[in-house]
C-alpha cells in the first residue's frame, strides 16, 4: 500500500515513508491510496480475537512494507498489560441512558490516564522501524504541538527511545495543572519541554512551520537528523486508533448487543483536532456498521459551525475550557476528511486549505456538505452543560467521566432529543480519566473547586466518590519538575535548534 499527499496525490510513499517523515513536504498530510475493506466474516473472524491480534490484522493491512514479526512486536510491547492495567486496554463499560444503552468505550486505561496512549505506545515501535528502513541512519526530532494529553503520552511513549529526540510545545495557560506537571516532571534523556505564549493553534501553527521550513531540516540534516512527528498529522499516530472502533463493535457482537449482520452503531466522538473521530470514519468506510457520527464539541464550536453550515471559519473568540483537549479553532485532520469526500480532489483541497491559512475560512462545496449531512451529526456544550453531564453520570449511573467525555455525553442527548434515535446503539468514546481534571470534575460534583494543590483535589475527589486514584496519576506527586522554558510563538525554532544544539 502507497500513500499519498492530500495536497498533491503524485506523491506516493511507502508506509514507511510516511510515517518517519509525518508530514508531505507541500504541508499535506499522507492517506492511504485505498482502505481494506471488511465483510461481516471479518468481523466475526475479529470478535474471536484479543484485542492485540485485532491490532496485529489492521495493521498489516496497511503497513505492507512491514514484516509480520515487526508487526507482532510493536503491538506486544505496546499493548501489554502492565501499560494497560489488563489484559484488554480499551474495554466498553456499560451504561443507561433512558430507553436506551449506551456504551462507554474507556481509552484512559494507558500511562497517561488518556486516549492518546492508544496510539503513542506504538507509534515509536513503528516509526522506529520505519526510520531504520527510510532514514539512512538519520536521528529522528519529533516535534509534538499539544492542548494537554498528547504531550505527556508522546513523552513517554518515546522516552529513551534510540535514534530519536522529542520536545514538546504546549500553551502556557491552555492546559489543566495535572496536564502540565505530568508534562514538566516527564523522565527521560531524550526528552524536552517548552511552555509557549499562545495557545493550541500557535503551538499547531508553528510546530507546522518548522516542519516545512526547508532552511531548517537542511540544519537538521547537516547533524544526521530529520524532523518526525507524533500529532495526529503522522499516519502513523491515526492508524492505531482504528483499531479500537473494530474492537468495541467487535465487543458488542460478543455479548449479543449486535446480533445481526449489518446492525449499525452511533459512535460519538469529543472532538478537536478531528484525528480521533477520523479514525471511526475510516472504520466505517472500511466496512463497518455506523449509523452516524457524532462529533461533539465544547464551546470551542468550530466544527459543530462547519458540520452544520459547510463553512469553516476559524475568525472567531477562541474559550478555554474545563476540556482543554479540545481548545481548538483549526482542526488538521479534517483535510484527510476533505480529500477523501471530494474523491481525491488535491488542487480542490490545496486551494481551501490554502483559504484557511489566508483568509481563516473556506466554504466546501454542495457534494461535500451532503455526504457529511449523511454521516455527521455536529453539535456541542458549554461550560455548564459540561458540569451538569458530570453529575448526572455520577447521581444516575454512579459512573464518574472526565469534561470531555461529559461534552460526548451532552451532545449524544442533544442527538436523542433532536432525532429520536432510540433503536441505535451508542459508543461514546471515553478520552480521559477525571482525575487528570479533578478539580473541574468536583466543581461538577459540589459546587466546589476543592482545597489545597491538585493532588488534595485528587484525594478529595477520590474519598467523595469511592473511586480509586489511577496509579500513574498517584505516583505524579513525588516526582520533581524538570521543565520551565516557556517562549514566544516567533521564537519556537531557535528553542528547538538550541535544545539539539544547532546554531
Amino acid at each position: 500500500m502507497k500513500y499519498n499527499s492530500t495536497r498533491n496525490r503524485s506523491v506516493s510513499v511507502s508506509a514507511a515513508q510516511a510515517i518517519a517523515q509525518g508530514i508531505s513536504a507541500d504541508g499535506g498530510l499522507f492517506v492511504p491510496e485505498s482502505l481494506p475493506q471488511y465483510s461481516y466474516e471479518d468481523l466475526c473472524k475479529l470478535k474471536e480475537m484479543t484485542y492485540q491480534g485485532r491490532a496485529q490484522r489492521i495493521l498489516s493491512d496497511f503497513l505492507t512494507d512491514f514484516t509480520q514479526p515487526e508487526i507482532e512486536e510493536s503491538v506486544r510491547e505496546a499493548y501489554s498489560p502492565n501499560k494497560f492495567g489488563g489484559e484488554h486496554p480499551a474495554p466498553l463499560a456499560l451504561q443507561q441512558n433512558g430507553d436506551k444503552n449506551m456504551y462507554v468505550l474507556e481509552l484512559w486505561h494507558g500511562p497517561t490516564c488518556a486516549f492518546k496512549d492508544m496510539a503513542l505506545q506504538i507509534l515509536p515501535h513503528l516509526l522506529t522501524k520505519s526510520m531504520s528502513k527510510v532514514s539512512g541512519g538519520k536521528k529522528a526530532v519529533i516535534l509534538v504541538a499539544t492542548s494537554g494529553d498528547t504531550g505527556k503520552a508522546a513523552l513517554e511513549g518515546f522516552r529513551d527511545v534510540a535514534g530519536t529526540e522529542i520536545m514538546v510545545f504546549y500553551p502556557q495557560d491552555g492546559v489543566s495543572p495535572m496536564q502540565e506537571r505530568q508534562m514538566n516532571t516527564q523522565e527521560g534523556g531524550n526528552v524536552h519541554v517548552c511552555a509557549i505564549q499562545g495557545n493550541f493553534d500557535d503551538a499547531q501553527t508553528g510546530v507546522k512551520k518548522i516542519f516545512t521550513d526547508p532552511a531548517c531540516g537542511q540544519k537538521l540534516a547537516e547533524h544526521n537528523m530529520m524532523f518526525s512527528s507524533a500529532n495526529s498529522i503522522n499516519w502513523g499516530r491515526l492508524l492505531p486508533q482504528i483499531v479500537y472502533y473494530f474492537s468495541a463493535y467487535c465487543d458488542l457482537m460478543g455479548t449479543g448487543e449486535m446480533d445481526y449482520e449489518g446492525e449499525k452503531v452511533n459512535i460519538v466522538v469529543p472532538t478537536g483536532n478531528f484525528g480521533n473521530i477520523l479514525a471511526a470514519y475510516y472504520a466505517m468506510k472500511m466496512g463497518l456498521p455506523v449509523n452516524k457520527l457524532i462529533c461533539a464539541s465544547n464551546e470551542n464550536n468550530v466544527l459543530t459551525d462547519f458540520i452544520r453550515t459547510g463553512v469553516y471559519n476559524k475568525n472567531r473568540p477562541f474559550h478555554t475550557t474545563s476540556s482543554p483537549s479540545m481548545d481548538i479553532l483549526v482542526s488538521s485532520n479534517l483535510e484527510r476528511l476533505l480529500y477523501d469526500m471530494t474523491g481525491g480532489n488535491d488542487a480542490l483541497v490545496a486551494s481551501w486549505m490554502k483559504s484557511l491559512n489566508d483568509a481563516g475560512v473556506y466554504t466546501v462545496n454542495a457534494e461535500v456538505k451532503a455526504k457529511m449531512d449523511e454521516l455527521f451529526y455536529g453539535g456541542y456544550c458549554d461550560e455548564q452543560g459540561t458540569k451538569a453531564a458530570i453529575k448526572e453520570m455520577f447521581e444516575t449511573e454512579n459512573y464518574l467521566i472526565d469534561p470531555h467525555t461529559a461534552v460526548a455525553v451532552n451532545v449524544y442527548q442533544q442527538y436523542l432529543q433532536e432525532t429520536g434515535d432510540l433503536e441505535t446503539p451508542a459508543i461514546i468514546a471515553s478520552t480521559a480519566s477525571p482525575y487528570k481534571f479533578a478539580a473541574s470534575v468536583l466543581e461538577a460534583l459540589t459546587g466546589e473547586r476543592g482545597q489545597g494543590s491538585e493532588f488534595d483535589k485528587v484525594a478529595e475527589l477520590s474519598a467523595l466518590t469511592g473511586t480509586q486514584i489511577p496509579q500513574p496519576i498517584a505516583d505524579l506527586q513525588q516526582k520533581p519538575l524538570r521543565f520551565a522554558q516557556v517562549c514566544n510563538i516567533a521564537g519556537m525554532e531557535m528553542a528547538v535548534l538550541g535544545t539539539l544544539g544547532i546554531q
